[in-house]
């Protein structure tokens, strides 16, 4: 090991304790596609660890990655070299800030929140309540389902800048859209977000999550690993629909199959690799390119290719 790697671990050991270190840590325990090499530095710091981690490997120029629940990444087979920081359970929690706003933490599990806001009455996150990511994560991409989005909740964000700065932004300064955020741009690390609710019945708001839920498990492939939809939704087109009608439903390549139940999902039916997976997408975009037309975007991050 180099001296500036074996100061930076030092350094990193004074910071974290030693159970939220790991090295050389397969990312496919922390990928909802199950798939993923190792990254070098896995890291689980508590939400007021995060700028001491950044600014460290800043410092060091050593490569950072932020991931939150691994639910929309595709990580390559050879892995990460650098630090994967994972913004999660230890950087989790909600607090309520009155009677319609909530305060989460970047690593808390929409479903969490969704559940959180249910049992207090609290109506807006029915649609997130089935949606796998975390919080931070989920307000990056501006994550939706089911006609609502991440957009239609969040009053403002606490975020950590690329020049290490804490900054406090207003939901009108985040230029949210379909899949979209300021931060995502600037790649800027949310911590916090406020999110607006509304009062209502929690037998009513359960029962609409119920709804949600069912219509997932019958329409979704929830059986196997996947990263929710592969592909971001055309403007005028459904992926889903562009994909059957390009002839792939239940393609395969090894293990990674277009799903037979949803065409817009990719999954991993046991066995698959990142390779494998992301060789697959690429057939799906070059066939429904030929077909249609129409580019197809990846929704998935791909990371480490």
């Amino acid at each position: 090991m180099d001296k500036n790697r074996q100061q930076f671990e030092q350094e990193l050991e004074k910071l974290l304790s030693g159970e939220q270190i790991r090295k050389e840590e397969l990312l496919s325990r922390h990928t909802t596609f199950r798939v993923g090499g190792a990254a070098e530095y896995f890291v689980t710091p508590t939400i007021e660890q995060v700028p001491k981690v950044v600014e460290l490997c800043r410092q060091y120029e050593m490569p950072l990655t932020v991931m939150g629940n691994g639910s929309n990444l595709l990580v390559s087979d050879d892995g990460l070299r650098g630090v994967v920081m994972e913004i999660g359970k230890a950087a989790s929690g909600i607090r309520i800030l009155d009677d319609e706003d909530l305060a989460v933490a970047a690593g808390t599990l929409l479903s969490e929140t969704a559940h959180f806001a249910a049992r207090h009455g609290l109506a807006g996150m029915e649609f997130a309540a089935g949606i796998p990511g975390s919080l931070g994560g989920a307000v990056v991409m501006n994550a939706g389902a089911y006609g609502g989005e991440m957009k239609d909740i969040l009053s403002g964000v606490r975020v950590l800048t690329t020049t290490g700065e804490l900054r406090v932004r207003p939901a009108d300064e985040l230029d949210l859209s379909y899949r979209h955020s300021r931060m995502m741009d600037e790649q800027e690390i949310v911590l916090e977000a406020r999110l607006n609710l509304t009062q209502g019945s929690e037998f009513v708001i359960r029962a609409q999550m119920e709804e949600l839920r069912k219509r997932r498990v019958e329409k979704q492939p929830l059986e196997y690993p996947s990263a929710g939809s592969t592909f971001k939704r055309p403007e005028g087109y459904f992926a889903g629909k562009l994909i059957e009608e390009a002839g792939l439903r239940g393609y395969r390549i090894g293990d990674a199959q277009v799903s037979e139940k949803h065409c817009g999902f990719v999954i991993n039916r046991g066995n698959a690799s990142a390779a494998q997976i992301l060789e697959l997408m690429q057939h799906v975009q070059a066939c429904v390119k030929e077909n249609s037309g129409v580019d197809l975007e990846p929704e998935v991050r791909l990371l480490g290719f």
